[in-house]
């Protein structure tokens, strides 16, 4: 897998297919992470690690990714300039874009269909009329019982 250069360099030889796996994924998603070690498969490609960390850098010097590192873990972001290019290298249509680009709608949380979803804050709408602190007979109050 590896092949000496002019410059004494050691290059990568990724196999098409594990590369076009990458490409697709990165295209897919948006972004991808990996973990530092090399000597693992990518948990979401099956591809060997050291693939996905070796092209990533190769699309990071061209700019077609950036990166962030926290953690024992790579995180490439596909950049606008990455999207052309993996739109030419995958011949992908201009209207597919990366699930980081397309607009989440807001989904409705389980039993507020009828709801009003912004009424009640953090409290979920619960209000001050929902029997919290009272006794059987319906007086309020606190510590033992005082109404107020």
């Amino acid at each position: 897998l590896r092949e000496l250069s002019s410059n004494n360099r050691v290059k990568m030889l990724v196999p098409k297919k594990n590369r076009l796996a990458i490409y697709s994924y990165l295209f897919k998603e948006g972004m991808v992470v990996c973990s530092k070690s090399v000597t693992i498969d990518h948990h979401a490609i099956g591809v060997p690690n050291l693939h996905v960390v070796k092209l990533m850098i190769s699309l990071k010097s061209r700019d077609y990714v950036r990166e962030n590192f926290c953690w024992h873990h790579h995180y490439f972001y596909l950049t606008d300039a990455g999207i052309e290019y993996l739109r030419d290298y995958l011949h992908l249509p201009a209207d597919i874009i990366p699930a980081t680009l397309k607009k989440q709608m807001p989904a409705a949380r389980e039993g507020e269909e009828g709801k009003d979803a912004g009424a009640g804050g953090f409290r979920g709408g619960r209000g001050r009329d929902d029997g919290y602190r009272r006794d059987e007979s319906g007086a309020g109050g606190f510590g033992r019982g005082a109404a107020f």
